[in-house]
């Protein structure tokens, strides 16, 4: 019942659907805790449709950028705390109870997002449910894995990798299904919680994690659960090999401490986990760096700054981007034990930058030849409804789309009646300005202007997805799962998600901000350039653990690691660290 979450190979998939045939319960109790991670998946998803027609419903909220970034940060920061107590949780009260108040978390934060009557409920239900999500993320791979056959552990906590994506393009299907629905926003927040009560309504009829059970010395429950979950030849050498587990853990505990302070000491104290921290903070902050969840929380957004209008579309090529990161899912399997893991993020890097170069590339292009300001089709709605900003500017004729939407008083771009493409109107960014502008059969521009790059730009998000998904998407979590010392793994990989959850939350909530400040294509040429120092960092600090066991990576970095420029890397002996 030890050695941590391995990665799977195709015997390993073969093995597992030929065990799940035989013993439906071993499938029944991965499915049950992987919802944790559909939800998980769902939530992070759904809320970047959500918040188009949040912003339509609430003024406030479409003229104030932070109000936006703090809807959809706040369940990143109720993340980092859910992760946080969530450790504590499942070592007092088990794996069972944990996911069940996640659940919980879920549930009644949807229900109150669903049901807000302003802003600031939606931020309220956001919390609790990134408290869920926290508690999910670390929780159900956790349960998994100690419920499931050593021999088939891998293919079952991956399957809760494929249920995060799975919901993630759940989540936008089910934003494009509500479109047209009364209350759209508050349908596609509200759903999180049939999920939520399916889950709890299967692990009600669960049994608690064998490993926990063991450990709290309720042995008896334990070998009854083992025997449901192995043939019975394999009950006593499982019993026998969790009890050694346990013993081994106990007497880790006895090494490192088991306060969080004392553990913190002497993780920082020890050479070969200090090094090992190196690797695994550094690629879960390149993972978060390189912008991946401005596209995953902002895609729609970002379709809309390409110059796509409506809701629906953008919703729609939004879609293309949320399957490709679920394939890309598929792909990483089949090729993280071919390639490695350094080899393959170091790849996905060079193709990361490479898009996110080349979109602040189209975005400027898009920018500079957006269409002209006439000032015939602005005064046409009326003087009151010309934008103030553009009828007080100097020098009018140099306007152009990009720099309406731009104007310090909130200004929208209404297109040329005959050709969107040609000169258009700067009007005041109202509701009544709005209807004038659409009852004239024209479109209305808030975010982006219309662009003949915005299909390119749209392709362009595809490769960059296809380019993370399998390297940088996958890797990091990998690479923490192996790099460090077997009595500093928990320590390690939590201070290393941590420093992910952190990323993610200074991320998702700058985007937007960026975006006003330097423009879509100065926000994506910043991102190219965080990936490039990520790129150096991955290269200096992370070594190869491919096919390696744990012992010997612990005596690579006891030596110390030093990358070759050609040849991948060597691992000398390093006096000097």
């Amino acid at each position: 019942m030890e050695g941590g979450v391995t990665k799977p190979d195709k015997t390993e998939f073969t093995e597992c659907w030929r065990t799940t045939w035989k013993t439906p319960y071993i499938m029944r109790l991965a499915f049950s805790a992987g919802i944790g991670g559909l939800l998980f998946g769902y939530d992070t998803g759904v809320i970047s449709g959500a918040l188009l027609y949040i912003r339509d419903e609430y003024p406030s909220v479409k003229s104030q950028t932070w109000l936006q970034e703090t809807i959809v940060s706040t369940a990143v920061a109720g993340a980092i705390f859910g992760a946080a107590f969530g450790g504590m949780i499942n070592d007092k009260y088990g794996r069972k109870k944990s996911i069940l108040l996640a659940d919980f978390l879920f549930l009644i934060g949807a229900i109150i997002m669903a049901a807000a009557v302003g802003p600031w409920m939606i931020i309220i239900g956001r919390i609790l449910v990134g408290l869920g999500v926290g508690m999910a993320s670390m929780t159900a791979p956790l349960y998994i894995s100690e419920a499931s056959p050593a021999r088939i552990r891998g293919a079952l906590v991956s399957t809760n990798g494929l249920l995060i994506t799975g919901g993630q393009f759940l989540a936008y299907l089910i934003n494009l299904a509500f479109t047209n629905t009364h209350g759209t926003w508050r349908w596609m927040l509200g759903v999180a919680g049939v999920p939520a009560v399916v889950q709890i309504i299967l692990m009600m009829s669960l049994p608690e994690s064998p490993r926990w059970l063991y450990r709290q010395g309720k042995v008896k429950e334990a070998r009854a659960i083992l025997e449901k979950i192995y043939p019975p030849h394999e009950v006593e050498d499982e019993t026998n090999a969790l009890q050694s587990s346990i013993e081994a853990e106990k007497a880790e505990e006895e090494v490192i401490g088991k306060g969080i302070l004392s553990k913190l000491k002497n993780v920082w104290r020890n050479d070969v986990v200090r090094r090992g921290l190196y690797a695994g903070i550094t690629v879960q902050v390149a993972q978060q760096f390189v912008g991946i969840n401005t596209v995953m929380y902002y895609s729609p957004t970002i379709v809309q700054l390409a110059g796509f209008a409506s809701n629906k579309t953008a919703l729609a090529l939004s879609l293309i981007t949320s399957g490709l990161n679920a394939i890309g899912s598929i792909v990483s399997m089949a090729f993280v034990d071919r390639f490695g893991r350094r080899r393959l993020m170091i790849i996905s890097m060079f193709g990361i930058i490479i898009c996110l170069v080349t979109l602040s590339v189209l975005f400027y292009e898009a920018s500079e030849h957006s269409p002209r300001i006439s000032t015939f089709e602005s005064t046409h709605f009326g003087t009151n409804s010309t934008c103030s900003s553009f009828l007080q500017a100097t020098q009018p004729s140099s306007w152009n789309c990009m720099s309406c939407l731009k104007a310090a008083s909130h200004c929208g771009f209404c297109a040329n009646g005959d050709n969107k493409y040609h000169p258009g109107a700067c009007l005041a960014a109202t509701s009544p300005v709005e209807s004038m502008c659409r009852g004239e059969r024209r479109t209305w521009y808030t975010e982006g202007c219309p662009s003949k790059f915005g299909i390119f730009a749209v392709l362009l998000l595809g490769l960059y997805i296809i380019s993370y998904s399998p390297g940088m998407g996958t890797a990091p979590w990998i690479v923490n799962s192996e790099i460090y010392p077997l009595a500093y793994r928990g320590i390690g990989g939590g201070i290393a998600a941590v420093s992910n959850w952190v990323s993610n939350l200074i991320v998702s909530e700058t985007f937007l901000t960026l975006t006003k400040e330097l423009g879509s294509s100065g926000t994506f040429l910043l991102f190219a350039g965080f990936s490039f120092i990520g790129l150096v960092a991955i290269f200096f600090l992370v070594p190869e653990t491919k096919g390696m066991q744990f012992e010997e990576v612990e005596k690579m970095l006891e030596k110390g690691f030093k990358p070759k420029l050609c040849g991948g890397a060597s691992e000398e002996a390093d006096g000097s660290k």
